[in-house]
């Protein structure tokens, strides 16, 4: 009995120790599960505060971004207004210079019909002037034909006076012949001289008259020739004018040909700048592009790297909320 009391005694001190030793160790096991929540909320709260952090900055770099792209665009705003301006500025130059292209065509054209009217206008005087040479020519040619046909008359008068003379002699001479029949042979001696001198006058009066004839026509001829001879120096000046003028009018194309050559020149210039300017900004876009692209593939990598590091905090504190 004493045994089974002093175990008993024994039995009740081991679980008075027992409980104190687990009193001791559910304490010790509180207080390390107090500490592993307080480290858990230390940790969700490092881990929040990381995240809150993290997202701050991820907003801050949103707004920097989000600044940065404002600035590009305001930039790039910037370089198209200055495109559009030199666009226009070019395109203004090309219209003056268009207009003047055609100014100075159209001044052409006013001089060329100015020219054509400065010729129509010599040509119209030389016709009057060749009008009135050829009227004064045909006035002095039919004076000629006049005074011809006025010698003409003038000696087919005398001519025939003289015939009438002749004749009015000749029966003067009938009627002494039948009055003085003694006197026949020294009157048809006389008879005979005074013929053979009316004959001599007849003959020098008719060669004088051919003398005259032979005078007016080559008067005439000379004077034909002179006109010939002024119609060739006449046309020959009108060919000098007329090569002139082709000349000037070869002269004023091939100019206007240079000019409009110049200013094609100028506006092919023009579209080879315009065309370099925008692949220019072609290049410059899609290097922005590239810079961008990259620029979004490093900002997408920090917002991979700032989750996965997240995760990984994450993790760790769950696996120290775990151990």
């Amino acid at each position: 009995e004493r045994d089974a009391e002093e175990y008993k005694k024994q039995l009740a001190r081991e679980r008075r120790e027992s409980l104190a030793l687990r009193n001791v160790e559910g304490v010790r096991i509180r207080d390390l599960e107090a500490q592993m929540k307080a480290n858990d909320f230390h940790n969700e709260h490092e881990s929040y505060e990381l995240k809150w952090a993290g997202e701050r900055d991820a907003n801050e770099y949103k707004k920097q971004l989000a600044r940065e792209r404002r600035e590009s665009f305001e930039l790039r705003n910037a370089e198209g207004r200055h495109a559009r301006d030199i666009e226009a500025t070019m395109k203004a130059n090309e219209w003056q210079k268009e207009h003047e292209s055609y100014e100075l065509k159209w001044a052409s054209e006013r001089d060329a019909e100015e020219y054509e009217k400065q010729l129509a206008r010599e040509r119209r005087e030389s016709l009057n002037l060749r009008n009135a040479e050829g009227r004064r020519i045909r006035d002095n040619e039919h004076e000629m034909k006049r005074n011809d046909m006025n010698k003409e008359h003038e000696s087919y008068e005398l001519k025939w006076a003289g015939e009438r003379d002749a004749e009015e002699y000749k029966k003067q001479l009938a009627r002494e012949r039948r009055e003085s029949l003694a006197l026949r042979n020294v009157e048809g001696v006389r008879i005979r001289d005074l013929e053979a001198q009316m004959k001599a006058n007849d003959f020098h009066n008719e060669h004088e008259s051919y003398e005259l004839k032979w005078a007016g026509e080559r008067d005439a001829n000379e004077y034909k020739k002179q006109l010939a001879r002024e119609r060739r120096e006449s046309f020959e000046l009108r060919n000098a004018e007329g090569r002139h003028a082709r000349d000037i009018e070869a002269t004023m194309k091939a100019n206007e040909w240079q000019k409009e050559h110049e200013s094609y020149e100028l506006k092919w210039a023009s579209e080879r700048d315009a065309e370099e300017y925008e692949k220019q900004l072609a290049r410059e876009r899609r290097e922005s592009l590239n810079l961008r692209n990259a620029e979004g593939r490093r900002i997408r990598d920090n917002e991979h790297e700032m989750k996965r590091n997240d995760m990984n905090k994450e993790h760790e504190s769950y696996e120290l909320k775990w151990a």
